[in-house]
């Protein structure tokens, strides 16, 4: 077993998952990753071996048929699947926001409804925060919810919907002002709606288009979508949590574990990145010898192996917070905020380290080096990440003179 990237203190449980994740990936993942990728293909055949790993519930709570495992074992997951090819890992990210989100905040009528089914791959979850103009500001959401007697009426257009044709669930935070006077606090008048409807493009259900998937550098084989809602009728029990104005807060609940996922994913496509690169040093000979005996190289795949254990560390930290019931968006803030970063710079080391032949689609570290900026703006910006941490900290260390 490969020396980077060790997780202290796991369970045999832990182990035994994260043992048949592996290999899944060995075997199953990487030998079709690149080709499926440059088709932009969904990876059909993967997401079912997925599902018959149980890996839908992972997180979900024994009692509504999932495995009730913690997010630590989950991201340990993620990290070896987006080793693999990190599209898979954004199928499932999505999913497990919208079944961490119902577990959490959800009525126990929809907790019964949904959970069984997410839990066996039956339903596929995606969630929907941003709009076209929206950017990093979630509070000028303009989509909006009006009640109708016992429905409400969802208009507006929402943007960067990850598994948005495949899933057949939906959270959706809209502004809804019924309840919520004028002058109130705009992160206050949001609601998050859980939208049912057939996998798909086109109309979906009477009021929702998913209009195809949105062209993409890389990050391809899952689908990400627009989603438009002109006249969506919901029923109000499918408000979650039943409460109207809750909305801001159960979506950034989903957002943290969204960023622990985040940084998995980086350390994931670091740990490919630098397998791909410390290999090719190996078998690449110049002036006579391999590559990796030229110092030049040493010195870059020393650089590479510090930051993916690095990252690693910071990623484990912030899942276990979470687990522990503690707040934890100064640790994901941070997690994400570092792998990202470290990913972008691994990956390029490793794509300079395979001179002219890394600009080759025939080398796998061209697909990594197309992917790896999708993790410096996926679930907050770097930008957002630091105002977050810096946020944190003073209050951590409040002057008091």
């Amino acid at each position: 077993m490969a020396r980077l990237a060790q997780t202290a203190g796991l369970t045999d449980i832990q182990q035994e998952i994260l043992s048949t994740v592996r290999d899944f990936v060995d075997k199953e993942i990487i030998p079709v990753a690149t080709e499926l990728e440059h088709r932009d293909e969904y990876p059909q055949q993967i997401v079912d071996g997925l599902k018959e790993l149980g890996l839908f519930g992972l997180m979900i709570p024994e009692e509504y048929g999932g495995l009730g495992e913690s997010l630590l074992t989950y991201a340990l997951c993620v990290e070896e699947i987006a080793r693999g090819w990190m599209s898979v890992s954004g199928i499932i990210n999505t999913h497990f926001i919208v079944a961490y989100m119902l577990k959490q905040h959800g009525t126990q009528e929809q907790k019964e409804h949904f959970l069984p089914r997410m839990a066996a791959g039956d339903i596929r979850g995606a969630f929907s925060m941003s709009e076209p103009a929206l950017g990093s500001d979630v509070s000028a959401i303009t989509s909006k919810a009006v009640k109708d007697g016992e429905e409400y009426v969802l208009n507006g257009q929402k943007m960067w919907l990850t598994n948005g044709g495949t899933s057949s669930l939906v959270a959706v935070l809209v502004r809804s002002d019924e309840g919520h006077p004028e002058g109130t606090a705009p992160h206050k008048s949001m609601t998050t709606f859980l939208v049912e409807k057939e996998p798909g493009f086109g109309e979906v259900r009477p009021g929702l288009t998913i209009p195809g998937k949105i062209d993409k550098m890389g990050y391809k084989g899952v689908d990400t979508t627009e989603l438009i809602m002109d006249g969506l009728r919901i029923p109000a029990n499918r408000v979650l949590g039943g409460v109207t104005g809750r909305g801001f807060y159960q979506m950034m609940d989903g957002v943290e574990v969204g960023r622990v996922n985040v940084a998995a994913r980086g350390c994931g496509v670091a740990q490919r990145a630098f397998e791909l690169g410390v290999q090719y040093a190996q078998q690449r000979h110049t002036f006579g010898k391999p590559i990796a005996q030229h110092q030049a190289i040493q010195f870059k795949l020393a650089e590479m192996g510090t930051k993916v254990e690095a990252a690693h560390a910071m990623m484990v930290n912030a899942a276990r917070k979470k687990d522990s019931g503690e707040r934890n968006d100064l640790e994901a803030g941070m997690a994400k905020y570092l792998a990202s970063e470290y990913c972008k710079e691994v990956v390029e080391d490793a794509f300079r380290i395979h001179g002219g032949y890394g600009f080759s689609k025939e080398y796998e570290i061209e697909r990594l080096y197309r992917e790896a900026p999708m993790l410096l703006i996926g679930e907050g910006t770097a930008e957002i990440q630091k105002m977050i941490i810096g946020r944190r900290l003073l209050e951590e260390y409040r002057f008091q003179g």
